[in-house]
């Protein structure tokens, strides 16, 4: 593949960790703003090279880093402008709620300390039990309305989710299909490791999956229960939404590409132990969550031709879940387990082959180890010809042992309308981060996807303050 060189434009800096990078245009305004999302509440929007605070939510959002030595992966997760954001002034969070922090869903084990052990039965089908005392934390997705004194005000709340963990809630959780005109909602698995709930295959789960709010419906409920399943949620409620995909184990959005009259749609899902996944399909069959529903009534099998999974968490992108156990004597012979050997033997015909997948151990002069993907993003401009009609992402932090201070990756692919899997090249980026580390946290495109922009932040602890950075990707 070319090899593609960029320049990284700074757009502000010294802001809070950025979550969500998009454009929308103001009722009234004449000119497409950027706006950032931070993880501790603020949305700021930029135009002309002016910075201005859009809305400010950070009393409402739940203390974040204070339960695991600063890091987090809650917070304001996801922002997303209703089509005619321009006409209704419309647009929708999801985000953490404050003082509801629970002990967890394994009270007093850390998040990251679950492992499956393959000889133990018990560890292969833990149950989420106890749920209204057992649990991390509370996100919400509301719907807000710019009111015509500028002034955002709460409509509605859509959902009320009660999550298991701290980790795997999503990021740039929100976004519309350009296809449907809904809302997508993509949730992680809920957390800890290795999905120990296997919440993601479960079909009446929240977690773990895609989902369209149909948000023209109006429910009549301003305030829903806080609930985990599909099955607990109110008629009304229950009738706005669809499910795309399970199989997710944690998201950095979903994108959508127009090719030749198609609707790509792009997902990435981030790995466990071995692998980073992109996948990419265009047709699918939502199947709508009162069917799903009746199906679990009848304990039936709800119709999945063309419905996505992603395999997780039998499979992990495309290989078979596993537990890795290093070897001290020799790191290159480290041992591979099968974790879940049933569930991968289940879901192997039914689940969706990635588009492309890269390594946390990579040989290869070419490429890069990776750590975590944190964003997936089509570039239709022609600013930067090399990458026009691709699809760009990000990685939190190349795992060179030789990388300090760390850096964050940027890569491409190509892809045709037939999805298949494909190769990818690292982008070489010119910026000088100097002695600061640049772990790179979120990637974000205009309108028209003629631009792109980047994320990057100084720590990996969001109760590390005002260390992140907002550029733009220029030739």
């Amino acid at each position: 593949m070319i090899k593609v060189k960029v320049r990284l434009q700074r757009i502000v800096s010294k802001i809070n960790l950025p979550t969500v990078l998009k454009t929308a245009i103001l009722p009234g305004d004449s000119i497409e703003r950027l706006f950032i999302a931070t993880q501790t509440g603020e949305i700021f929007y930029i135009g002309n090279g002016v910075i201005g605070t859009f809305l400010d939510i950070r009393p409402q959002i739940i203390k974040l880093g204070a339960s695991s030595r600063g890091y987090d992966e809650r917070g304001l997760i996801g922002l997303a402008f209703h089509p005619e954001f321009y006409y209704n002034g419309l647009f929708y969070l999801h985000y953490s709620v404050a003082g509801t922090q629970g002990p967890g869903a394994l009270p007093g084990a850390p998040p990251e300390s679950f492992k499956p052990n393959p000889c133990d039965p018990k560890t292969l089908n833990l149950k989420w039990i106890n749920r209204e005392i057992q649990y991390d934390h509370i996100d919400t997705v509301e719907e807000w309305s710019l009111l015509s004194n500028g002034q955002p005000q709460k409509r509605r709340t859509l959902l009320n989710l009660r999550r298991p963990f701290l980790n795997h809630n999503g990021v740039n959780s929100l976004n519309f299909s350009p296809e449907t005109g809904k809302l997508v909602l993509t949730t992680g698995d809920g957390g800890s490791g290795y999905d120990p709930f296997n919440l993601s295959q479960d079909d009446m789960e929240i977690a773990g999956k895609i989902i369209e709010i149909d948000v023209a419906k109006n429910t009549l409920i301003h305030n829903p229960l806080v609930v985990t399943r599909f099955n607990e949620l109110p008629a009304p409620i229950q009738e706005t939404l669809t499910v795309i995909a399970k199989g997710v184990r944690n998201i950095p959005g979903i994108s959508f590409q127009w090719f030749y009259n198609q609707c790509i749609k792009y997902v990435g899902n981030v790995g466990q132990d071995l692998v980073e996944s992109i996948f990419s399909f265009v047709h699918y069959k939502p199947i709508p969550v009162t069917q799903l529903i009746q199906a679990s009534l009848m304990k039936s099998e709800p119709d999945q031709e063309e419905f996505i999974n992603f395999g997780w968490r039998g499979w992990e992108g495309a290989f078979p879940t596993s537990i890795v156990r290093g070897c001290s004597a020799n790191p290159a012979l480290a041992e591979k387990t099968m974790a879940y050997y049933n569930e991968a033997v289940k879901t192997s015909v039914r689940r969706l082959q990635p588009l492309i997948s890269y390594f946390h151990k990579d040989p290869r002069p070419d490429k890069f180890g990776g750590t975590a993907l944190t964003g997936v993003q089509p570039y239709m401009g022609n600013g930067i010809p090399d990458l026009t009609g691709s699809v760009v992402f990000t990685d939190l932090a190349r795992k060179e042992k030789s990388q300090s201070p760390v850096r964050g990756v940027l890569a491409y692919t190509r892809v045709g309308t037939d999805c298949q899997l494909n190769d990818f090249s690292v982008i070489e980026t010119d910026y000088n981060f100097g002695s600061q580390s640049a772990f790179y946290m979120c990637l974000g495109t205009n309108l028209d996807q003629t631009r792109l922009y980047l994320g990057v932040y100084g720590s990996m602890k969001v109760a590390d303050f005002n260390q992140g950075t907002v550029f733009e990707i220029v030739p």
